[in-house]
């Protein structure tokens, strides 16, 4: 079953953030994932937005932990997290 990572985000640090763009993707690629909504318009119905919203489409929870977890990601989170602020969440499709 598909399980899409869903993340918003407010960059704080935006050539910090570059960094971690240029090592995320690489490592969403490595693991099967698929950009669905990268980046672009956005507009907040309900709730408290922020001003970037991202889609990922992976094969399983299995593969999409593994992408998490795995030592590519993990290294782009070392630029991505101090230079934003931001909820990431993985949800089974149905």
């Amino acid at each position: 079953m598909s399980v899409y990572a869903i993340v918003h985000i407010d960059v704080e640090d935006a050539e910090e953030y570059a960094k971690y763009a240029v090592l995320a993707g690489p490592a969403v690629q490595k693991y099967g994932g698929e950009f669905l909504a990268r980046g672009g318009e956005c507009v907040q119905m309900e709730g408290k937005g922020r001003a970037r919203n991202v889609i990922i489409r992976f094969a399983d929870m299995k593969t999409a932990r593994a992408f998490y977890d795995g030592a590519e990601y993990q290294e782009a989170l070392k630029y991505g997290l101090p230079a934003a602020a931001r909820e990431y969440v993985f949800v089974e499709g149905v």
